[in-house]
């Protein structure tokens, strides 16, 4: 680990980190996944250049990635709610199920190897990118957002996954939303906010199982490295809002090409890494 107190290796951390943040910051607002999509595989693919061991990569890109999201969440979620595009009620009916999928998601991710991880990762985003690539801004199975039960599912569904991908319900949450009815930019307003209630419990938890491992480098605070919030989270907040204009600026079929095109890169991404 002496290799992470030389001041190149701080300087080049320090320039990915930054780089990383503007990048998911914009995706946040753009999109409304909170970053997570982004910042999980690019921290999972430059810490082998770190030497960061492999045991705990990509619990640690999962777990840094996950505390990030919970300030930009928050900005997004207020600005897309300011242009009034959030389905609030719909929101307020998720919270219970959502946090109950969040608590079932992370304590499977902290049980399993990083490799089951990186499966679900690459899985759940080429799924969605295929949906989102090749349906119609309009394709939808029905009119309405289901309510009960099956809201519940959905809900417990979206936060188990997320918190296992690290991200902040928006991979999921607005493909799902859409194609149960809701509009493009109300699902992406609104699952902007499902990144409050999806990150902080999930990020708590993370913290709690990775604590006292001693793979884990330095300014780490359980499988949350605290160099990497430090960076990433200021340089997201700049970005979000260059996100949020564009999501309202540009028309609702390219946004939502957009999101499937940045979905299938990082399948792809992950897939590879994990066949070679």
């Amino acid at each position: 680990m002496e290799h992470m107190q030389d001041p190149v290796w701080i300087a080049a951390l320090a320039a990915v980190m930054a780089i990383t943040g503007l990048v998911s910051g914009t995706l946040a607002g753009l999109l409304g996944v909170g970053g997570g999509i982004v910042i999980v595989p690019v921290l999972f693919n430059v810490f082998p250049f770190l030497s960061i061991p492999e045991a705990v990569q990509m619990k640690l890109a999962v777990g840094t990635s996950l505390a990030t999201i919970i300030p930009t969440s928050i900005q997004s979620a207020r600005k897309h709610r300011a242009k009034g595009a959030m389905d609030v009620p719909l929101l307020r009916s998720m919270i219970p199920s959502l946090i109950g999928g969040v608590l079932l998601g992370t304590v499977i991710a902290i049980f399993v190897r990083g490799y089951t991880l990186t499966a679900i990762f690459a899985a759940v985003a080429l799924v969605v990118a295929l949906n989102m690539g090749l349906t119609g801004v309009d394709a939808r199975m029905r009119e309405s957002f289901p309510t009960g039960f099956l809201r519940h599912l959905l809900g417990a569904f979206i936060g188990a996954i997320s918190a296992m991908m690290g991200i902040g319900g928006g991979t999921v949450g607005v493909p799902l939303m859409n194609l149960f009815g809701t509009p493009i930019r109300s699902a992406v307003a609104t699952a902007s906010a499902f990144g409050i209630v999806i990150s902080i419990p999930a990020t708590i938890g993370f913290i709690y199982a990775g604590w006292g491992n001693p793979l884990l480098p330095p300014f780490s605070l359980g499988y949350v490295n605290l160099v990497g919030c430090l960076l990433i989270v200021p340089a997201s907040m700049l970005a979000t809002p260059w996100g949020v204009h564009l999501a309202h600026t540009i028309p609702p079929l390219a946004l939502k090409r957009a999101f499937a095109v940045f979905l299938g890169i990082t399948a792809i991404r992950m897939i590879y890494s994990l066949v070679t």
